[in-house]
Formats: structure tokens, C-alpha cells, sequence
């Protein structure tokens, strides 16, 4: 999942510090009911520890009943999609299913990593969400081209429905 929508930046203000605007506030919660109403509540969560991706993942996974605790991982902000890659590998196999909250263009590369195809095939809006599995009893094992894109969604389609 890419973060939601963030508020501008101000001049006194680094990049990692900004935090959600009103319409992302809403958004993250929509996506986390929306992985509710899927029957896709992940076994866990990762995010990176900027603001926005932090407020995106406690928000969502307070939409979805969530019960877990979230991991953050710094690695995540302003990183490219191997970190993504890393971030799964490093997860404990009694994990299933995670949901991972960062930035663009990081997961439009690992999505691009995870399918084995180019980067340039997404687009991932803030706060869109896409879905992979992927045939590996270990998260360490997961190389990229492992997975296949299962489905994609985004808050506008959430809501014309």
C-alpha cells in the first residue's frame, strides 16, 4: 500500500514530517475497511516510519480491527523496491499474509520486482493497494518474479462502488 495523501510540506519542515491531510485521513480508513469487507486482513504489518506512512498504516489497521502490533521499518523511507524485497524477506514465517506501508516510486518497483515486469506498468495512486501471492514456504526465500499480481485497487474505484 502507498501511503495516503499527505498535507504540502512547509518551509521549516522536513520531507519525512509531513502528515496526512484530511482526504488521506479518510482514504487510509476506507482502504482498511475495504480490506475488511475482502476477508484480506493481513497476518502482519510493516511501514515505513515516516509520518504519513505510519498515520496510514495505524489508521487503516484500526478500519480493519487489526490486532497486531505494526512494525516500522526506516529502511522503507525514500528507499527503491529491493528494500521492499528486503523488508518481506526479513518477516517471520509464522506470517501469511502483510500488508507493507511506504512511499512511490519504492512500490512501483517492487511490484515491478514481484511480478518480474517493469515499473513503468504501475501506478500506484496514494493510498492504493495491491494485492500479490506468491508460491514460498519462507519469507527469505521470496526472489524477484516469485509472485503474481492477484488485484489492484485504489480509493476512487473503492468508492464508486
Amino acid at each position: 500500500m502507498r501511503h495516503a495523501k499527505a498535507e504540502p510540506g512547509v518551509p521549516e519542515q522536513s520531507d519525512f514530517e509531513r502528515a496526512l491531510a484530511a482526504r488521506g485521513r479518510d482514504d487510509a480508513a476506507l482502504m482498511g475497511k475495504s480490506l475488511a469487507k475482502l476477508d484480506a486482513v493481513p497476518d502482519g504489518i510493516v511501514s515505513s516510519t515516516a509520518v504519513r506512512a505510519k498515520e496510514t498504516a495505524e489508521l487503516a489497521a484500526r478500519a480493519m480491527k487489526f490486532k497486531g502490533a505494526i512494525r516500522l521499518e526506516g529502511e522503507l523511507y525514500g528507499s527503491d523496491g529491493d528494500a521492499w524485497i528486503d523488508a518481506l524477506r526479513a518477516l517471520p514465517s509464522s506470517l501469511d499474509s502483510v500488508l507493507v506501508v511506504a512511499h512511490s516510486p519504492g512500490i512501483e518497483e517492487a511490484a515491478a520486482l514481484l511480478a518480474g515486469g517493469a515499473s513503468r506498468n504501475f501506478d500506484v495512486p496514494t493510498s492504493g493497494l495491491l494485492a500479490f501471492a506468491a508460491d514460498v514456504s519462507r519469507w527469505k526465500e521470496l526472489e524477484p518474479g516469485d509472485a503474481a499480481l492477484l488485484w489492484f485497487v485504489r480509493p476512487k474505484l473503492i468508492g464508486a462502488l
